[in-house]
């Protein structure tokens, strides 16, 4: 069940909660069933158990992977050439952030085009910590990244809502 609310959900970054309610809804139901919840149990505890992210959470955590994956050019070229590190910007553009891991944050014009992976991408990378973005290797990154969108200090992580 979770691999198919895991198929492509990077697609689904930015689209308004009424649209991923009902996957959420779904991966509510599977959690009772699996903890064996009764109906009027609540099921955050029951996903915090079973190391379940709800799926906004869950959008943002392959968001960042795929971003950790382009940090690391474990990717192909389209995606890594879809966004751009702060350090490789011009002299005449460089931020103070250009030392840090950051990457460029895209001006869209349009609501739709934070839908973008180069929007969408660099934001979420962006508010992991510099000791999570410097990991190197993907299995240490997804241990030390999850619990961060477990955590209380979930409201720093963009909804893209």
């Amino acid at each position: 069940m979770l691999s198919r609310l895991d198929y492509c959900n990077a697609v689904l970054v930015g689209l308004p909660k009424s649209t991923t309610k009902p996957l959420q809804r779904a991966q509510n139901a599977a959690a009772r069933l699996v903890t064996r919840l009764g109906p009027r149990d609540h099921f955050s505890n029951a996903l915090r158990s079973l190391h379940w992210l709800p799926v906004q959470e869950r959008i943002t955590y392959k968001l960042c992977l795929l971003m950790h994956l382009v940090h690391n050019n474990r990717v192909t070229s389209y995606l890594s050439d879809s966004v751009t590190a702060t350090d490789n910007l011009s002299r005449s553009a460089r931020l103070r952030s250009a030392s840090s891991l950051h990457y460029k944050q895209l001006r869209t014009r349009l609501k739709l085009g934070e839908r973008s992976f180069a929007f969408a991408g660099p934001a979420a990378w962006n508010t992991l910590p510099s000791s999570v973005q410097e990991l190197s290797d993907t299995q240490s990154f997804k241990a030390t990244s999850k619990p961060f969108f477990f955590s209380d200090v979930t409201a720093a992580v963009p909804r893209f809502n």
